[in-house]
């Protein structure tokens, strides 16, 4: 299973969270740097992040993924819109909480 990691890096514990979840033992996490001009089109640098994840037409339709989409909501919408058209459906994306007791600063997947 391959992680596309728009967002800050995961950490092992985090990693070993997404694996208990989705029972892969083999997960690999690509990280996509994501620093975007806020006064740019999102559209043509949203294809730019999909670009940079180097996966052929068939990767995309055959590779289970798991996205840890970017921070910045707006780029998170159009991201998905652009990876739904390639993949041909909405890719399972995580959603990281802050780890109990840990007063926000780790962050649980």
């Amino acid at each position: 299973m391959l992680i596309l990691n728009f967002s800050h890096p995961l950490t092992p514990s985090q990693l070993a969270a997404i694996s208990e979840l989705t029972g892969s033992d083999g997960l690999q996490e690509r990280r996509i740097p994501t620093q975007l001009d806020q006064q740019a089109d999102f559209l043509p640098q949203s294809v730019s992040l999909a670009d940079a994840c180097q996966l052929t037409p068939q990767q995309w339709q055959t590779t289970p993924l798991i996205v840890n989409p970017p921070a910045l909501n707006f780029v998170a919408v159009v991201l998905l819109a652009e990876l739904h058209g390639r993949m041909g459906y909405f890719p399972t994306c995580l959603r990281l909480r802050p780890d109990a007791g840990s007063g926000g600063v780790r962050q649980a997947a």
